[in-house]
């Protein structure tokens, strides 16, 4: 069994990860780690764990794992690893930003997208997983970057739940605010630009074109849903065998034969994609749970392949159809 620590248990991608590994067959959690909640019943914060989960959170770092999952903040992933040296043998998956953009140094981390770096994700010591619009984005190009088909500029608008900002409330979060509205934000600013446009440079080496974002607060919980558009040679048939072709291998993207809804991949770690020509613009429309695909899901599979474990072990997941 692999041995677990999570590193900032108390918040939403935590308690996804937990809900994960606890039911995963080849993994046990040794130890969830919250400094503000140090000494308290894992379930009396995530409540829904009451009868499932009879953990407490410590303050304290054991040594003792195989891997160490950092849930925290933007900016507090590479403070923690200052602060708390891990033995060469322990790996890390990082669920922040702090070591996306290609950081090198004693402990180099590969970006963990298993769509473009299964390979590198195998032999790794360190995993920095990819942000939650970032991989719905870039699935939804990669293919394209591929067979180097991006010849302009990306127009991208995509819309997340409440959760993709964080379990601290907002005056951008909370309910009154967020119920009946939606609004604009970080418009062609996004941080998650810089690691979209790393990935596809890796593919379409040439690649120097604008990808145009304009990320929308929605009035829902979870999920993000993302509509793409770009001027584009091939025929809608040619598009769509060139996405299967790619993603045969990959048991979490799948090519939809009809528009998808949210709720398809709500709760899983599936991410749908629908491609429609109109002219010479081709849609792609990406789905997929910003919690899950988003985050923690697509961190347990990084650790499947890490531990070589089937890459699809504790993620057989119900989405929430109704």
């Amino acid at each position: 069994m692999v041995r677990v620590g999570i590193v900032g248990g108390a918040g939403y991608t935590g308690g996804e990860l937990i809900r994960i590994v606890h039911h995963h067959p080849g993994a046990q959690i040794a130890f969830i780690h919250s400094r503000s909640n140090a000494g308290t019943p894992v379930d009396e914060v995530h409540r829904d764990l009451l009868g499932d989960v009879d953990l407490i959170f410590t303050d304290t770092v054991e040594e003792e794992v195989d891997v160490i999952f950092l849930c925290l903040g933007h900016g507090h992933s590479r403070e923690f690893l200052e602060d708390h040296p891990m033995p060469d043998p322990v790996k890390i998956i990082d669920l922040s930003q702090d070591f996306r953009l290609g950081f090198s140094g004693d402990r180099p981390f590969v970006y963990g997208s298993p769509e473009l770096h299964r390979e590198a994700v195998r032999s790794a010591r360190n995993i920095a997983n990819p942000g939650c619009f970032a991989t719905g984005i870039q699935l939804g190009l990669l293919p394209l970057a591929e067979e180097q088909l991006i010849h302009g500029e990306v127009q991208v608008s995509a819309i997340t739940g409440s959760t993709g900002a964080g379990h601290n409330p907002r005056p951008t979060t909370h309910f009154s605010w967020r119920s009946n509205n939606i609004s604009v934000y970080k418009a062609f600013s996004h941080q998650h630009l810089a690691e979209i446009t790393q990935s596809l440079r890796q593919l379409q080496p040439d690649f120097d074109h604008d990808i145009n974002f304009l990320p929308f607060r929605g009035n829902f919980t979870r999920g993000i849903f993302s509509t793409l558009h770009l001027k584009c040679e091939i025929q809608e048939e040619e598009a769509i065998v060139l996405f299967q072709e790619y993603y045969a291998t990959h048991p979490f993207v799948y090519i939809a034969g009809h528009q998808p809804d949210l709720k398809q991949v709500v709760n899983t770690n599936k991410c749908i994609l629908f491609l429609e020509k109109h002219g010479d613009n081709l849609l792609i429309i990406s789905i997929l749970d910003n919690l899950v695909k988003g985050a923690s899901g697509q961190a347990v599979q990084n650790m499947n392949l890490l531990f070589d474990l089937d890459e699809t072990a504790g993620l057989h997941l119900k989405p929430s159809a109704f």
